[in-house]
Parts: structure tokens; sequence; C-alpha cells
């Protein structure tokens, strides 16, 4: 495993998702590593919103063990990705989280670890997790992904921000 800090991905940035092609790039570049499939260690919600855009939430102990990859990144890997999520926009914080390696092959929990995760910004996670009936998933599946619409095919004379708000606004159906 290369020498970096520990990301756990929930959403689009797994494989086999929309945005996992900006992890690719890094791995082929030297500056990220998958390291496994993991579990957060404690109960965390993980929401959809505009979009069926994931959001995983800094409500410890309200949602599910929510399962996702962990990657070992480069500092400049992490710059990237903080670009892809928003953090310096209000989007997205990253923040610590803990979370316990799952074996491979017969799913048993084995090294719990500290990492770090994407989560919806706090100006808005406690009205996602009411806006979602305070329902959550265990994981981002293709089930959950439905609908999901990529950044190029959203509006793009309103800002991100402006699309959560909306989101929230909206009556539920």
């Amino acid at each position: 495993m290369m020498e970096g800090r520990l990301v756990f991905t929930y959403g689009t940035l797994k494989r086999g998702f929309s945005n996992h092609g900006l992890l690719q790039d890094m791995v082929r570049t030297g500056d990220a590593a998958f390291v496994g499939a993991a579990r957060t260690a404690g109960r965390l919600p993980l929401v959809c919103g505009p979009y069926r855009v994931p959001f995983l939430l800094n409500l410890p102990g309200a949602g599910e063990r929510v399962s996702g990859e962990l990657y070992a990144v480069s500092p400049r890997a992490l710059a990237r990705m903080d670009e892809l999520e928003g953090t310096r926009k209000g989007h997205y914080e990253r923040l610590p989280i803990s979370v316990v390696v799952v074996d491979g092959d017969g799913g048993q929990e084995a090294a719990e670890v500290d990492a770090e995760a994407y989560y919806a910004h706090g100006s808005y996670a406690g009205e996602l997790w009411r806006r979602n009936e305070e329902t959550g998933y265990k994981v981002y599946s293709e089930k959950e992904a439905k609908g999901y619409v990529k950044r190029a095919d959203r509006p793009q004379d309103i800002t991100f921000l402006d699309q959560i708000r909306i989101f929230l606004a909206s009556p539920q159906t």
C-alpha cells in the first residue's frame, strides 16, 4: 500500500460509478491505491439529494453502517478529490471517519482504521436527513443511483448549492 491519507468512498467515486475515472487516473499516476472494501464502524446516514447525488451525513448513530471502498491517496490526489467534491464551495466537507476493512472473500471484518470521508456540508445536512424522512441506505448501489444526473448534464446557470436548496424546498414525491 502506498503512503498517504486514507479516504473512504461511498458513492460516485466507487468502482462502476460515474466519478470513478478520477480515482483510476490517480491510481495510474501512483497518487492513489485501492486498499479494500470497507464499512463505517458506526451508523451514519447515507441519503440521496438532487439528481440522486449521494451524501453521507455527519449524524453519528443515525442511519446504517455504510459500505464503500477505501483508498490511500497522495496530497495531490486529495486536492483533486477536494476539487471534485466542492469542499471550497460548501458542497461537501472532508472529515474524519472510522471504518472497518472488510475481507473480500467472506465479508469478515478485519481491522478498524481511521480515514477521512466527504460528508454533506453541515449547513444543510440536517435538512437533507429530514427531507429523506430520516431513512438512509447501507450502500449506494445501481438501484440507489438510478436517475443519477452527471454534473455536465445538470443546469449550469445555478450553483450546486442552489440546486440543493431547491431540492430541500421542493415537495417530496
